[in-house]
């Protein structure tokens, strides 16, 4: 299976059932900034059927449609392994868990509601969402390069990106890094600056702690991450510019 199609059976429902491949994270970026950029479509377009409110409801019922829940499947997981005192081992374990705890909700919870007041709060753009989503999907493509996988003993689904992944993740750091910001900055120079290092700060946290909790990443801390940055993002860019 050829790199864009791996990405975009592996990030959305679309393109059919298929493994992870390491090829796939080379256009994270690429795939993340399409996702981005549709529903930034459709962020425009409810803007001009309904209220504000209705609108984000809509783009982030989409967005959770557009990745069949993964990355959200990733923070909850996430949330209930690293946030309680654990030891490691039962730390990821309870992240392999399908039930999910008090942690998970709440994280969850808090996320959903801050994604649909920011995007009330902002006035409908293309360029903002699509510079988000590909800053998203870079941080989960690159952040395998930069940690240790944390299930290398038992396996795991991340554990397909393992081969090459240190060449690959420049490649998305470069695309991303350049997507990122030009469509950001083109949305609000200053803003939309601040709003892409602040989701990047996010996410980076994330995978700090999820390191010093589990000694790495596994596949719910990227998706956790990319949800981190997009949330933090988006908060930010509400801020008055």
């Amino acid at each position: 299976m050829s790199g864009p199609r791996a990405a975009l059976s592996f990030l959305t429902p679309l393109g059919g059932a298929a493994p992870p491949e390491p090829e796939a994270l080379g256009w994270f970026p690429v795939v993340g900034a399409a996702m981005g950029a549709v529903l930034g479509l459709l962020w425009w377009a409810t803007g001009h059927a309904w209220t504000a409110p209705v609108g984000a409801v809509i783009v982030v019922a989409a967005d959770l449609g557009l990745t069949g829940l993964l990355h959200l499947d990733g923070l909850v997981d996430a949330a209930d392994g690293l946030l309680p005192h654990l030891e490691r081992e039962r730390r990821l374990a309870v992240m392999r868990e399908p039930s999910v705890g008090a942690f998970g909700i709440t994280v969850a919870g808090v996320t959903l509601v801050a994604r649909v007041v920011a995007l009330a709060s902002i006035r409908p753009s293309v360029l903002l969402l699509t510079g988000i989503w590909c800053g998203s999907r870079t941080v989960m493509a690159v952040a395998p390069s930069c940690l240790v996988y944390a299930r290398s003993d038992t396996g795991g689904l991340a554990s397909a990106f393992l081969p090459g992944r240190g060449r690959v993740g420049l490649v998305a750091a470069a695309v991303g890094g350049a997507g990122l910001f030009s469509a950001t900055m083109l949305w609000r120079p200053l803003g939309g600056a601040v709003a892409a290092l602040s989701g990047t700060a996010a996410a980076v946290v994330v995978l700090w702690f999820a390191r010093r909790r589990i000694g790495g990443f596994t596949g719910d801390v990227l998706g956790a991450a990319g949800v981190a940055f997009e949330t933090v993002a988006l908060v930010v860019a509400a801020a008055r510019w």
